[in-house]
């Protein structure tokens, strides 16, 4: 007979055995999602218990919640350099960006201001999916693309403004291959292309993938919108940052109650922001000598590989790119065999961005850098965190030339 899942208090009930995973796996997919720091789970733990109150109670125990989403939305603008005011929370980084991009686009055009957005062709999916949207909602987008190191061309984004352009979106990092963005650059462009007296272009920039490894203050880089997804830095999935610089137009993308500065509505969640602030507290300190480390294990990943394995190339910039990404092209075999070759060993990778992983298509980062089809099926993504250890690394360099070797056969064996 089955164990009831509503035990009465106090019984003990069996317990699981833990998964293969959780004790030998080797996890190189921090890119997709990091492991929760425990200084989040701590900050978590008493909203998911005594302290439930809704903040928009007038009593005791719902100005406890009100009062912690103040202090959490303080953290979190230090941490960006930002006022407190221009924090929005929302639950992951896919919303941030499309309440960015339709929130702004909208806003603007309703004023009078113009029509046209700019985006990149290296885009997350929740950015290029979101532009597609715009376009059926009769804006006109410009998508622009990238050198073969996947670094936007600014020359590109100045040709394509024109009167009536409102919003350029392009990310910070990129989530494949690493590269960094010239936004600080960028937002000079745009500065300068702003008529006197006309409205002020507005940027938007994807930056989930760089707490932890890169300073983020939105005034050094320039931007009026920055979006963030906590999970990706050691908070909770289901939470995401918004920041909004003040006076920039906007429309809420959520309608109903008065939340977060009546800019998204619906009941905070009061835990996932809790645990968001602490995890970015922590994430924000220390960036250099966190990448530095970091880097020197990823150089040593790639020098392995490039010794060890025959007919396998580096995709992607290896300067001026994020320290703990590292994309990898093997000839003669699809990547979705060599991850699952992979992980039979015990190693977590990704062929890709994990919204993508699913479906099985060339990235499209890898695409638009002009990356050779028969490479870019070919390609995985490493991405370390700063829980990766030299030894992992030495152990994945082992288990690495029999994975390929046997996702090379699966791959002949399928052409015959």
């Amino acid at each position: 007979m089955a164990e009831s899942l509503h035990a009465p208090p106090g019984s003990r009930q069996p317990q699981p055995p833990l998964l293969r995973w959780t004790r030998q796996m080797i996890y190189l997919d921090h890119a997709a999602t990091s492991p929760l720091r425990p200084v989040a789970r701590e900050a978590m733990a008493p909203f998911l218990d005594v302290r439930f109150g809704n903040p928009s109670g007038l009593y005791a125990i719902g100005r406890d919640a009100q009062e912690a989403l103040d202090e959490a939305r303080a953290a979190v603008a230090a941490c960006l350099g930002a006022r407190p005011s221009e924090i929005i929370f929302t639950s992951g980084a896919t919303e941030s960006i499309n309440t960015a991009l339709f929130g702004i686009s909208y806003a603007l055009r309703r004023a009078g201001a113009g029509n046209h957005v700019i985006t990149s062709a290296i885009e997350h999916h929740a950015g290029i999916h979101a532009a597609a949207f715009l376009e059926e909602l009769g804006f006109e987008v410009t998508v622009v693309g990238c050198d073969a190191s996947g670094r936007v061309s600014l020359a590109e984004i100045d040709r394509a403004i024109r009167l009536g352009t409102i919003l350029v979106n392009v990310m910070l990092a990129n989530n494949e291959v690493g590269t960094i963005q010239p936004i600080p650059e960028l937002a000079a462009l745009l500065r300068e292309r702003t008529a006197p007296g006309g409205h002020r272009i507005v940027l938007h920039t994807d930056a989930v993938q760089a707490p932890a490894w890169l300073p983020i203050d939105v005034e050094a880089l320039g931007v009026d919108a920055l979006s963030l997804s906590a999970h990706k830095f050691g908070g909770p999935k289901g939470t995401g940052i918004l920041y909004l610089r003040r006076a920039t137009p906007f429309h809420p993308l959520l309608l109903g109650g008065g939340q977060e500065m009546h800019k998204r509505a619906g009941t905070e969640n009061v835990a996932g922001i809790a645990g968001t602030a602490a995890a970015l507290q922590v994430a924000a300190a220390g960036t250099a000598e966190r990448s530095a480390r970091v880097l020197e294990l990823r150089n040593r990943l790639r020098d392995g590989i490039l010794a060890a394995i025959p007919d396998v190339q580096v995709n992607g910039c290896q300067v001026n790119c994020l320290p703990n990404i590292l994309n990898v092209a093997f000839g003669g075999l699809e990547s979705d065999a060599l991850v699952a070759a992979l992980d039979e060993r015990g190693v977590a990778v990704s062929s890709g961005s994990a919204c993508s992983s699913s479906t099985w298509e060339p990235s499209h980062v890898l695409m638009a850098m002009g990356v050779p089809i028969r490479r870019a099926v070919g390609s995985i993504r490493f991405s370390l965190g700063e829980t990766t250890t030299p030894a992992e690394i030495d152990a994945v360099l082992k288990l690495l030339p029999g994975a390929v070797e046997a996702a090379r056969r699966q791959f002949a064996r399928a052409r015959t």
